[in-house]
C-alpha cells in the first residue's frame, strides 16, 4: 500500500511540475514585455527630452515636457551653484593659509634682513652704531661712574707737569675740607 502511495504522489506532483515551467515561462514572457514597453517608453521620453520627435505630442504633453525640462534645469543649477559655492570656500581657506605663510615668511625676511644690515656695519668699521643702540637701552639700568677728571691712569702721567699740578691741587684740597682721597678708601 505504501508502494501504491508513493507512486501516485510521484505521478500527480511530476505533473504540476510539468506544467510549472510553462507557468514561469509565461510569466516571464510578460515581465519581458512589460520592460520593453517601459524602455520604448524612455527612448521616446529621451528623444522629447533632446527636442527630437516633437510633431506627435500634444499640448498637454508639451507642457508637461516643458515642465519636466524647467525642474531638471533648477537642479542642474542648484547642484552647480552649490559646487562652486563648495569651491569658493575651499580657495577662501586656501587663500588664508597662503595669506598666513606669506606673513611668517616676510617676518622671517626681515628677521634676516635686520641681521645682515647689522653683520654689514660691522663688516664695514662702523661698531659704534651697535653699541650706541645698546648704550641708550642701557642707560636706565647702568648709572655712570662720577670719577675725576684730572685723573689719569698710564705711566705718562708723573712726566706731565699740568697733570701732577691738578693731582696735588685736588689733594690739598681734600685735606683741608678733612676728606680722605677716594684713592685710600
Amino acid at each position: 500500500m505504501l508502494k501504491t502511495l508513493e507512486r501516485y504522489q510521484k505521478c500527480s506532483y511530476g505533473a504540476v511540475e510539468v506544467s510549472k515551467p510553462a507557468k514561469e515561462l509565461e510569466s516571464s514572457y510578460r515581465e519581458y514585455l512589460k520592460l520593453k514597453a517601459r524602455f520604448e517608453s524612455l527612448q521616446r521620453t529621451q528623444r522629447n527630452l533632446l527636442g527630437e520627435d516633437l510633431g506627435p505630442l500634444n499640448t498637454k504633453d508639451l507642457e508637461q515636457l516643458e515642465r519636466q525640462l524647467d525642474s531638471s534645469l533648477k537642479q542642474v543649477r542648484s547642484t552647480k551653484t552649490q559646487f562652486m559655492l563648495d569651491q569658493l570656500a575651499d580657495l577662501q581657506n586656501k587663500e588664508q593659509m597662503l595669506v598666513e605663510a606669506n606673513r611668517a615668511l616676510t617676518m622671517k625676511l626681515d628677521e634676516i634682513n635686520s641681521r645682515n644690515q647689522y653683520r654689514q656695519t660691522w663688516e664695514a668699521g662702523d661698531q659704534s652704531m651697535a653699541y650706541g643702540a645698546q648704550n641708550a637701552h642701557s642707560q636706565g639700568f647702568f648709572q655712570p661712574l662720577e670719577c675725576n677728571p684730572t685723573l689719569q691712569i698710564g705711566p705718562d702721567y708723573r712726566y706731565s707737569p699740568v697733570a701732577s699740578d691738578q693731582l696735588t691741587a685736588t689733594t690739598q684740597a681734600q685735606q683741608v675740607n678733612g676728606f680722605i682721597p677716594g684713592w685710600m678708601l
